[in-house]
């Protein structure tokens, strides 16, 4: 930290820092970032002809190639059971089937699991994000889906812009008076325990777990809203008003997320791009997405989707790309970070689940590879979410649907 007068400015890591640092050094974070796809993207232009390390680049990974050593394409892979269509977007980082008609309960996703377990140590336990609309494939472990933020200007504020000194003493206070509360209700609530049979008590003890958890969380909450949040040397970003512009919209909200990356406001993203039905403005494309995604195999709606698809891919690219040249504790952003590119369809114009586009990159894995799997009888892609947890610190066995961890990923 650099501090002067009122001010206090956080620094990226540098090599000159670990001498001076005492004690020995602290074990080099692991992040994960998810961008998932409401349209998903064709297979054909995705996936190479060939599998292993010394495939031919498809059209859409010829946008990868200077980062092939670092990215991993795999194909026939899917989640068991799901089914439903745009429905099954639900399911995209949960793995859990919806049933035919949206109404089955799902289950926490992988980036929520993540955050309830190891998210303690930032300000913000998880980000989740979108570039338009209400819905996102974040959930919680009871279910209940996570409402997205869009804007990058709100993210950017809630990551970097300090609250007026009355604003921040009366959240502190609001936390102290909720932690008062909750000290009451435990009390009164130990005392109710003595004379209730053994099934009310087992209920009492589910209780008591949440407000424990509630209670670490406002004591999480208390402790960050004492300190300043980092401040970084970029202007606030301007939301892209134009909601037909998907790329622009991407760019700027991965452009917030790099700085999130950079500071430690948080280890664990999502961001969710939906299908429009809007025209982007792109050289080329003159119908709406969410039309040329149902192409119907017709010659000109695939060969505007591709400039579409391509586009989308190149700004993953980017990001990654500016990762890369981050350093960080470990060596780099990207070394230190798993970045997922998935869709809940393989084939959007006929509303296929199957085959789903993955697209892996950071990490420790053994990427500049082309894992390609039985695209009849698909592999759990849940077992890649069990890599991607093992990665990340929390040591799992399975998740969902999973099997074990994917073949060929170590």
């Amino acid at each position: 930290m650099l501090r002067g007068t009122g001010v206090a400015m956080s620094l990226p890591w540098l090599s000159a820092m670990q001498p001076a640092l005492a004690g020995p050094a602290k074990p080099t974070p692991k992040r994960f970032v998810a961008t998932t796809l409401g349209l998903g993207l064709v297979g054909d232009n995705l996936f190479p002809k060939n599998a292993g390390t010394d495939y031919t680049p498809s059209l859409y990974m010829k946008e990868l190639a200077a980062l092939r050593d670092k990215v991993t394409v795999v194909s026939g892979v899917s989640h068991p059971g799901v089914k439903g269509g745009h429905r099954a977007e639900a399911s995209i980082l949960t793995g859990a089937s919806m049933g035919s008609s949206g109404r089955a309960k799902n289950t926490i996703s992988i980036d929520q699991l993540m955050a309830k377990h190891l998210g303690d140590d930032t300000r913000y336990a998880s980000l989740v994000l979108s570039t338009g609309g209400s819905n996102s494939p974040c959930y919680t472990e009871t279910g209940a889906m996570i409402a997205p933020e869009d804007s990058p200007s709100r993210l950017f504020r809630k990551l970097f812009v300090d609250e007026k000194s009355s604003v921040r003493e009366q959240e502190q206070s609001r936390v102290a008076e909720g932690r008062s509360i909750m000290d009451l209700v435990g009390e009164d609530a130990k005392l109710l325990t003595r004379q209730l049979g053994a099934g009310d008590r087992d209920r009492l003890d589910e209780y008591f777990t949440s407000v424990r958890d509630l209670e670490k969380r406002m004591a999480k909450a208390e402790r960050w809203a004492k300190l300043p949040k980092p401040k970084v040397d970029v202007p606030i970003p301007q939301d892209i008003r134009n909601s037909a512009d998907l790329i622009a919209r991407q760019k700027t909200m991965l452009d917030v997320v790099r700085l999130a990356l950079e500071t430690d406001s948080t280890r664990f993203v999502s961001l969710h791009i939906p299908g429009t039905g809007s025209v982007l403005p792109i050289d080329g494309v003159d119908d709406g997405y969410h039309s040329l995604s149902h192409h119907g195999r017709d010659e000109e709606k695939l060969e505007q989707l591709a400039i579409v698809e391509a586009a989308i891919i190149r700004q993953w690219a980017e990001f990654l790309s500016q990762l890369n040249t981050r350093a960080d504790s470990g060596g780099n952003l990207l070394d230190d970070t798993t970045v997922l590119m998935t869709s809940n369809l393989g084939n959007a114009s006929n509303h296929d689940n199957r085959n789903m586009p993955v697209l892996l990159a950071g990490g420790s894995f053994k990427h500049g590879q082309h894992l390609a799997f039985d695209r009849q009888n698909n592999y759990p892609l849940t077992n890649l979410y069990v890599d991607i947890l093992q990665e990340v610190g929390l040591q799992r066995d399975q998740f969902a649907t999973s099997t074990g961890t994917m073949t060929g990923l170590r």
